[in-house]
């Protein structure tokens, strides 16, 4: 009996240990997972910004980004860091926005979406600053 007592309390005390290490890997993982999209998109934009008349690279730019807010929208998203998930996919779906609007030819239309990405990444990394969870920097 008192084996069983003490087997019973060993094994309570590995799962409160692997339980205190389970968080931080999924909200480490969505970051990393986070920190791809939104540094991917932004160096998509920012190569497409210097090639705008190029409507056949834009309509390439703009099925990746598309891709991303898809993958943003179905990946898991840890309670750590769930007020941070809606600045991610505005930050994205702003950039398919631009990107859609380059494939068009409308310049200005990039521009303006271009920019909402970039402010509402600010807002994200703040978020999850805030949160105690900072984006990683992928370089």
């Amino acid at each position: 009996m008192k084996r069983s007592l003490q087997r019973r309390s060993f094994m309570a005390s590995i799962g409160a240990v692997l339980g205190t290490f389970a968080l931080p890997a999924q909200a480490g993982s969505y970051l990393d997972r986070a920190a791809l999209l939104v540094n991917q998109a932004g160096r998509d934009a920012d190569y497409l910004r210097a090639r705008l008349t190029d409507k056949d690279l834009a309509k390439v730019i703009h099925t990746l980004a598309s891709a991303r807010v898809k993958a943003a929208s179905t990946t898991p998203v840890p309670k750590e860091v769930t007020l941070a998930h809606p600045h991610l996919l505005l930050v994205l779906e702003n950039y398919e926005r631009a990107a859609e609007g380059a494939a068009k030819g409308q310049t200005q239309r990039f521009l303006i979406y271009q920019l909402r990405a970039r402010d509402e990444e600010r807002v994200l990394r703040g978020v999850l600053k805030q949160l105690g969870w900072p984006l990683p920097d992928t370089k």
